[in-house]
């Protein structure tokens, strides 16, 4: 199980109350829903291994040099990402809480959590389900390797939407290996991809019926004399209009596979990794009840629910 663990983090942050907070007064509740969506996850799925894969970097280079406007809409004054105030400080209690129980936590200097994401599902020799609010990540399905999305967006962390081939076939009429293309063709606004303009999900999914994938309709739309459904003169002018988009934008829109990273274990602990640096930050913060919920999903000798 491959934790998306930004998109877990901020939806804890907007789904758990703010008053949620540590005996000092500060909110903990990003932390606090983050390790019971874990805990709930594990006793749903009980997977063998669980990696929580991390933003090294929001927003890589080799994605803001190919269009520059690649989640720029987030940036703070600073450059970093915008994250609200009260969000910011429970990052590094939750990646030591992280370590303290031994959860493996990777991510790799240049690159997204997506780009962890897919390098390590594409290397397992095992099913592999995606935990994610992404739908960037749909690319990844694949049927023969097992390898699935839990998607997050609909409802709770009980309510998952379980993506694989099928589904992101009768949800946008593509295969889930076109994903990518579909998604470069459509644009995406929350991530500053304007995709091509006109180009709709309805048409994207129909070209690429027709001709396969992005290569194939960019290829066909070259040598298309006269226009026919769905390379309309309409469609062809966009395409067109689009070209200097559409040389770029793969390069952002698709999943790195093969980051030059170490092996990553990820085999769930047996028991905390630091017992007592995890009862100290269970005590500075109050998440003892959350700690004891994932200690008992975990199935830690002396933890219960």
């Amino acid at each position: 199980m491959l934790l998306d663990a930004a998109s877990l983090y901020f939806r804890a942050f907007y789904g758990v109350p703010m008053t949620v907070v540590s005996p000092d007064g500060r909110p903990v509740n990003a932390v606090r829903g983050f390790l019971d969506m874990t805990a709930r996850l594990v006793v749903a799925h009980r997977p063998s291994h669980l990696v929580a894969c991390w933003d090294d970097d929001w927003r890589p280079a080799f994605r803001t040099d190919a269009v520059p406007s690649y989640k720029a809409h987030r940036q703070s004054t600073d450059g970093g990402e915008e994250v609200p105030d009260e969000l910011g400080p429970q990052v590094p209690v939750l990646v030591d809480v992280l370590a303290a129980c031994g959860i493996a936590r990777v991510g790799a200097p240049g690159y997204e959590a997506d780009d962890v994401i897919g390098t390590l599902a594409t290397r397992a020799d095992r099913d592999v389900d995606v935990v994610t609010g992404d739908r960037d990540l749909f690319q990844l399905v694949d049927d023969a390797r097992g390898v699935r999305v839990l998607y997050t967006a609909r409802g709770g962390i009980g309510d998952l939407d379980l993506v694989d081939e099928g589904a992101v076939a009768a949800k946008y009429g593509v295969p889930g290996k076109a994903y990518a293309d579909f998604a470069v063709l459509r644009g995406d606004p929350s991530d500053g991809l304007p995709g091509v303009k006109g180009v709709g999900e309805k048409t994207a999914a129909a070209l690429i019926t027709a001709f396969g994938d992005l290569a194939g309709i960019r290829a066909a739309a070259a040598r298309t004399t006269v226009p026919k459904a769905p390379l309309t003169a309409s469609v062809l002018k966009k395409l067109h209009e689009a070209s200097a988009y559409l040389d770029v934008a793969p390069a952002v829109v698709e999943v790195v596979t093969d980051i030059d990273m170490p092996d990553v274990g990820g085999e769930l602990p047996a028991r905390p990794a630091d017992p007592d640096a995890l009862t100290a930050l269970a005590e500075q913060h109050g998440l003892q009840t959350s700690v004891r919920r994932l200690g008992a999903a975990l199935e830690w000798p002396g933890f219960t629910a």
